[in-house]
This record gives structure tokens, C-alpha cells and sequence, in this order.
């Protein structure tokens, strides 16, 4: 197995690791060990945190990775790397001290329906700087061509520290205060760990000389920057507004809901490190008729497999909040509105890879932010009608739209899309499952209620689409790993 393959397949396990570790912390630990209140301040805290993460940033991971190879003698290789180790400073510290000087005006601001967010803003502060300067760590590891650490530590350590720190909760070893600062500990530790391990591949010397093409890096920074925040927002923006407008406990129930359908973008997020580089490949080489193919190869492969995942969580769900505590069940609508929306991303296939790979990237970012916007306006209008149902109502609608436009423009300037004659015969099968399946359940526990279930959707699902060759790519999985 070549290196490419192997470590591919590392950074896969360590991914579906990181979410079992996750699934057992949010659905049962945060339930169980936390009251709703503190389990919604955590889940309020880190989603601000990721959603300024891009801004402290700077896009200097992002423009580590694209320029790093461009710099050929190793004084200009040395000042690019010093430069993208400072850059992130230079937004970090008018940050840290606009905090400092507006403290209270900030904390207010936040804190309009929940007095308890005034006291995690150095909280949030720190985390989101940790987190900046992991991915830019990271980033320096991958492009000394190694992922799987990094990786690890992005999917799995923070979630097992945060385990740790849930039980010592539980056994009153630690009271909430120290709880809280443990996660902002545990964040810290994770980028000093990537620190070491990056510098370990590469040892920085610090060299301050002129950079050909400064105009040129900083412009992509503030692009990235533009790009991060309108991606993190649309994952992320819904429950910091929700803490705005309705008890913070309810962005409990709002943080499982969203962490049980986001499984069903593993297998998108694995394929897109793959589909990046095919694409700008083909891009380049203006090989137009083998984007196509691709677009629709993988449009078809991750809506499959995306289908599936997408039934196993709609057809269960109701015995899953069974097993949960009952006030979490409110999340319901919001499980079904955001699997819908994970399919949909599903289902484009290689379209965000066409769409940043392109010459078209900069209009892109411009309608991201224009539909960031729309979602904001639609969070102002719906949570405090419907509560969380209205933030994810506003996450429907805004991503469904972002989706549509994407395809649309993708269309408009290649002229393919990623759909076939396959694509509606699948649609009409998960809607023909869902039908099947949503209303029947056995007399059962819950939890084998799920497993029985789930065993049944999966054998009828795999001979479909094996019988009806949707794919010959999963086909030849199958064949070879299931020996069908």
C-alpha cells in the first residue's frame, strides 16, 4: 500500500474513531452528566469559537499550503514560513484587546437571555486562538506530506480529553469552573502537541526578508479568511444567535441534533481530499470531458453512500431519543431538516472542488456572503418563533439556497451537471425505504429495536444497489469486500 493509500486510510479510521467518541459524549455523557444549561453554554462557547477561528487565522493554513511549494531557496522558503507563523498574531492582538477594553459591552451583547455566557468570553477567546494556530501547525505537517497525526489529533484527542474531563465532572473531582477550563486546557494542549509534532518534521528559523508575491499571499489570506468565516458560519452562526434569543439549555438539545446528522458528511469530507486535486488537475489541463465524469462519479458514489447513512439516522431517530433524556426530543424536526441538507451537499458531488479550483472562486466567496447574510436574517426571524426548530428551518433554507446557486453556476459556466438517469432512480429508492421503514418498529428495547432495524435497511439497501449496478465503483467494493 502506497503512502497516499495508507495514510488515507489512517486518517479514515481515526475519523469514524473521533465520531464514535463524539456520538458517546454528546447523545449520552453531556446528557447525563451535565444540566441542559452548562451542556448548552459548552456547545454556545465552542461554536464562537470556531466561528472567529478563520478570522485569528488569517487564512495562513490555507496559504501555507497553496504557496509553500512556490519558494525554491530556502532564505525565501524560511521568510514565507516566519511570515505565516506571525500573520495570525496580527489579527490576535487587536482581537485580544478589543476584548480586554470592551469586556463588558461585549459580554452584554451576548449575554441577552443568558447571564452565564459573560463569564466563558476568555474562554471562547482562547479556544478560538488555539484552534488557529493548530490548523496552521497542521497545515505545516501536511505539507511535509504527513496527515495522520494531525488528523488524530483533530478528530480524536480533543473529544477523548473532553470524555476525561466529562467524568471527572460525574465523580466530583472537578466542579463546572474547572470543567470549563479544562476544555480551554485541552484545546491548548492539542495545538502545543501539534506544534511539536510540525516542528519536529521542520524546524522554523525565523528569517525576515523581502517575500516575492506578498501582495499576492496576503490577498488569498483575506479571500480564505472570507471563505472560512462564510463555512464556519453556516455550521456554527445558528447556535451563537440562538444563545441571543432563547435559554441557553435549548442549544443543548440544538447540539445533538446537529452532531447526529453530521455523520453523514464523513464520507463526503474523506472523498474531497481526493476530488481537490483530480479536479484542479483537470482544470488545468482544461479536460473538460473527464470533469464531467468525475462530477457525476462522485455525485453518485457519496449520494449512495450518503443515502444510506441519511436512512439509518431518519429511520431510527425516533428510537434514539428513546434512549436520551425526554427533553431532548424537541430536536426532532431539526434532525430531519438537517439531514436533508447533508444530502443535498452530498449529492453535488466534486462541486466545491470545481468551484474553488476555477477562475471563479472570488464571485463565489462574494455570494457566500451574501447568503451568510440571508442566514442571519432568517435566524432573526424564525428562533424566536419556532425556537431551535427556527434555527434549523434557517439553516435549511439558507444552505439549500447556497446549494442550488453553487450547482447552478457550475452549470451556467461548464455547461455539466453532477445528475443522471441513476441519481433519480436512487432518490426514488431512499424515498421508497423511508416510506417502508419510518413507521414500522419492534416491540423491542430501543437499542436493538435500532440494531435490528438497521441490519434489515442494510441488507435490503446492499442488494439494490448491488442488484441494479447504481454504482460500478461500490459495486466492485462489494465484490471485492463482501465477496458478493
Amino acid at each position: 500500500m502506497g503512502v497516499v493509500a495508507s495514510q488515507s486510510f489512517k486518517n479514515i479510521v481515526s475519523t469514524y474513531l473521533g465520531f464514535v467518541v463524539g456520538a458517546i459524549n454528546t447523545l449520552f455523557l453531556y446528557t447525563k452528566f451535565l444540566k441542559d444549561q452548562d451542556y448548552g453554554m459548552v456547545g454556545y462557547m465552542l461554536s464562537l469559537a470556531y466561528v472567529i477561528m478563520p478570522l485569528m487565522a488569517f487564512g495562513a493554513h490555507n496559504a501555507l499550503v497553496k504557496f509553500y511549494t512556490t519558494f525554491k531557496t530556502r532564505e525565501s522558503l524560511n521568510s514565507f514560513l516566519t511570515l505565516m507563523l506571525l500573520l495570525p498574531i496580527a489579527v490576535i492582538i487587536p482581537v485580544v484587546f478589543i476584548t480586554y477594553c470592551g469586556y463588558g459591552f461585549i459580554a452584554d451583547v451576548l449575554a441577552n437571555k443568558n447571564a452565564i455566557i459573560k463569564n466563558y468570553l476568555w474562554h471562547t477567546v482562547i479556544i478560538a486562538i488555539s484552534l488557529a494556530y493548530f490548523e496552521l501547525f497542521f497545515s505545516w505537517a501536511k505539507v511535509q506530506m504527513q496527515t495522520v497525526v494531525g488528523n488524530f489529533m483533530k478528530e480524536v484527542f480533543h473529544r477523548v480529553g473532553t470524555m476525561l474531563l466529562l467524568f471527572l465532572f460525574y465523580f466530583k473531582y472537578i466542579d463546572l469552573e474547572l470543567f470549563m477550563a479544562g476544555l480551554v486546557v485541552v484545546y491548548f494542549v492539542r495545538m502545543l502537541i501539534m506544534k511539536v509534532y510540525a516542528f519536529s518534521l521542520k524546524l522554523p528559523i525565523l528569517t525576515f526578508q523581502k517575500i516575492n508575491d506578498l501582495s499576492r499571499i496576503l490577498k488569498y489570506s483575506g479571500l480564505i479568511i472570507i471563505a472560512g468565516t462564510i463555512a464556519t458560519s453556516l455550521l456554527d452562526v445558528d447556535k451563537v444567535m440562538l444563545g441571543y434569543y432563547i435559554p441557553i439549555k435549548e442549544i443543548a438539545y440544538y447540539n445533538v441534533a446537529i452532531f447526529i446528522t453530521a455523520v453523514i458528511a464523513v464520507p463526503q469530507r474523506s472523498m474531497h481530499q481526493l476530488l481537490m486535486p483530480m479536479t484542479a488537475k483537470f482544470l488545468n489541463e482544461r479536460n473538460y470531458l473527464a470533469l464531467k465524469k468525475l462530477y457525476k462519479r462522485s455525485s453518485l458514489n457519496l449520494f449512495i453512500v450518503a443515502g444510506f447513512i441519511f436512512l439509518l439516522i431518519v429511520l431510527n431517530i425516533n428510537q434514539l431519543y428513546l434512549i436520551i433524556p425526554q427533553e431532548f426530543n424537541v430536536g426532532l424536526y431539526v434532525v430531519f431538516m438537517i439531514s436533508i441538507v447533508k444530502l443535498y451537499d452530498a449529492l453535488l458531488g466534486s462541486n466545491n472542488a470545481i468551484l474553488f479550483n476555477s477562475d471563479y472562486y472570488r464571485i463565489v466567496l462574494v455570494l457566500g456572503v451574501v447568503l451568510v447574510a440571508v442566514m442571519v436574517i432568517l435566524n432573526i426571524v424564525f428562533i424566536p418563533v419556532l425556537g431551535i426548530n427556527g434555527a434549523g428551518l434557517a439553516t435549511f433554507l439558507a444552505v439549500f439556497l447556497y446549494n442550488s446557486v453553487k450547482l447552478f453556476f457550475v452549470y451556467k459556466k461548464y455547461k455539466i451537471t453532477p445528475f443522471s438517469a441513476k441519481t433519480i432512480q436512487i432518490g426514488f429508492f431512499i424515498g421508497a425505504c423511508i416510506l417502508l421503514f419510518y413507521f414500522w418498529d419492534f416491540s423491542f428495547h430501543p437499542i436493538l429495536n435500532i440494531a435490528l432495524k438497521s441490519f434489515l435497511i442494510t441488507i435490503l439497501y446492499v442488494f439494490i444497489v448491488f442488484k441494479f449496478r447504481f454504482s460500478e465503483d461500490i459495486s466492485k467494493l462489494l465484490i471485492r469486500y463482501l465477496k458478493l
